[in-house]
């Protein structure tokens, strides 16, 4: 009787909370082992090369303010075959398209059931793409005719690095310790702040601080709380929009 193979998966997550949990429901399946876990960028990428994952789950918030979204990069960069999924506490809206656009090949929240979650990754280790139904009827109007429909919050405005900055205001960090935390000059932060607040129509850097902690506080959740299930239906995306 022939061996089904196991997938060996990477986990990059900032909390090691969830970590053992997603650690627990993907081995309890029987089908994937964890090889390999990292918090920040460049332990994913150490992890990368010593643990050779069949597939990766990527948070978008990592440790010491590193950015999934960059991490995707690196990683489609090293390895253009290698399943991406972003498994995060936020809602598709703020980031899934970032997450596609930089290689990823599903989307998930963590409020999402736990044998959801193991359906994303199975889909997109068949190298399906893997979002929910209206992230798909999204994509399938932008490939049709170039319009998409809505789904992008008001921070869509927002380049991924604005917005990585955005977020880190929000989280009480003054320009010095964004920068340093970007490995940027604090010049280029209060270029990026100006510019954040040129395209929210924001009057001032007070303004700026309160819109970006309210955005934190509405957009982060509890991460004890990404364990509860929802009833957000996920979609496999082939050539088509899955029903």
């Amino acid at each position: 009787m022939a061996t089904t193979a196991v997938t060996k998966v990477l986990l990059v997550d900032d909390h090691p909370i969830l970590r053992t949990g997603m650690r627990a429901l993907l081995e309890g399946t029987g089908d994937f082992r964890i090889c390999g876990e990292a918090a920040d960028l460049p332990g994913a990428l150490q992890a990368m090369q010593t643990s050779r994952p069949d597939a990766v789950i990527v948070d978008i918030a990592l440790k010491n303010g590193a950015s999934g979204l960059d991490l995707i990069r690196r990683l489609r960069a090293a390895d253009p075959l290698i399943p991406i999924l972003v498994a995060s506490m936020y809602e598709e809206s703020l980031y899934a398209t970032r997450a596609l656009a930089a290689g990823a090949q599903g989307y998930i929240t963590k409020l999402q059931a736990p044998e959801k979650i193991v359906s994303a990754l199975r889909q997109v280790m068949e190298g399906k793409m893997c979002v929910s139904d209206e992230l798909a009827a999204v994509l399938m109007s932008r490939a049709v005719n170039g319009k998409p429909a809505k789904l992008e919050s008001r921070m869509g405005v927002l380049s991924n690095r604005e917005l990585e900055v955005f977020e880190l205001i929000g989280h009480g960090n003054t320009t010095s310790e964004i920068a340093r935390k970007l490995k940027l000059s604090v010049k280029t932060i209060e270029t990026h702040r100006l510019r954040i607040r040129e395209k929210l129509h924001l009057a001032d850097s007070a303004k700026l601080v309160r819109e970006a902690t309210q955005w934190v506080l509405e957009n982060r959740p509890n991460p004890l709380e990404a364990g509860a299930a929802s009833e957000s239906h996920l979609a496999p995306v082939g050539m088509h929009a899955a029903n």
